[in-house]
């Protein structure tokens, strides 16, 4: 089977910061150490390439705390890229990501500005289909608008909210943002795309289904077209369990989930597990520090 995520964006983590807490991850009260946010990000490019991914690094942009997680800068598949709207505190983000991407020969499409998307982040393809999250850091209005402009079958999905008590009360609405928070906020932090679906065969993803709406949960368990691996709640949300990155032969992921990484090598996946902390401050790992720029 062909390998897939060949050729993957980087930037780097020169200004990585969590001085604003734009997710449920972040705590502006605990420091971060960009010495080793920058030594865990080049861990993660070198397994990356010690997977056979072509890493095609720039650098970040310029005093931007999260311009480390490229995922997010749009949704390519062939020449033609979706470009994201961020929230408030990433927003300077957006023209050094569209610079970035047309200069490596993107068609350019944006949305209206109104419309929140994540990118890549919110946005998994899986062959022909995409899983896009809503709620937080998506709308819903978006979906169809992706679906069509990059010809994938949208299946729209949507993980539980942060609550204030201890999962029953009001659900909590970010100070920085103004949105809705959740500690699955996009969509690759409860959902991976491990091989997509080819020549009559299923594909595979990793799941937790814990963390979904119920409609969602139901949709992703009559899902046929891929066969599921299960990834227990703690691991999804203390290790990082889903955000990971795939070549379909080679999972690199998260060193602290070691039941989901016994599942995948007893399926014969390779396994690279660099050791990451400091990143996931900001409420990011892996797959969030790299955009997939050749989807097919």
């Amino acid at each position: 089977m062909p390998l897939f995520n060949k050729t993957v964006l980087m930037s780097g983590a020169d200004y990585f910061s969590d001085q604003f807490a734009i997710n449920a991850y972040m705590n502006a009260r605990v420091p971060v150490d960009v010495a080793a946010a920058r030594a865990e990000h080049q861990q993660i490019k070198q397994a990356l390439e010690q997977a056979g991914v072509k890493v095609i690094q720039v650098p970040p942009p310029a005093d931007c705390q999260d311009g480390v997680y490229t995922a997010n800068w749009g949704l390519c598949r062939g020449d033609t890229v979706v470009l994201s709207n961020l929230p408030n505190k990433r927003q300077a983000e957006e023209p050094y990501a569209q610079k970035v991407l047309q200069d490596l020969g993107k068609k350019l499409v944006k949305l209206p500005n109104h419309w929140r998307f994540s990118g890549q982040g919110d946005a998994l393809p899986c062959g022909n289909f995409l899983f896009i999250g809503s709620a937080y850091r998506t709308d819903a209005a978006a979906h169809d608008f992706v679906g069509k402009t990059l010809g994938y079958e949208v299946i729209s999905l949507q993980t539980i909210p942060k609550r204030s008590l201890f999962g029953y009360g009001p659900r909590v609405i970010n100070k920085e943002t103004g949105w809705p928070d959740s500690y699955y906020y996009d969509i690759d932090l409860a959902l991976a795309v491990l091989r997509p679906p080819s020549e009559g065969q299923k594909g595979l993803i990793a799941w937790c289904p814990e963390v979904f709406t119920r409609e969602s949960w139901a949709k992703l368990h009559a899902f046929d077209n891929v066969d599921k691996i299960e990834v227990a709640r703690a691991e999804a949300t203390h290790g990082f369990a889903c955000n990971l990155v795939s070549t379909g032969e080679t999972v690199i992921m998260s060193a602290r989930a070691p039941k989901f990484k016994a599942a995948l090598e007893s399926r014969g996946f390779k396994t690279i597990t660099p050791l990451i902390t400091e990143l996931g401050k900001g409420g990011g790992y892996i797959r969030c520090t790299t955009l997939t720029l050749d989807n097919s």
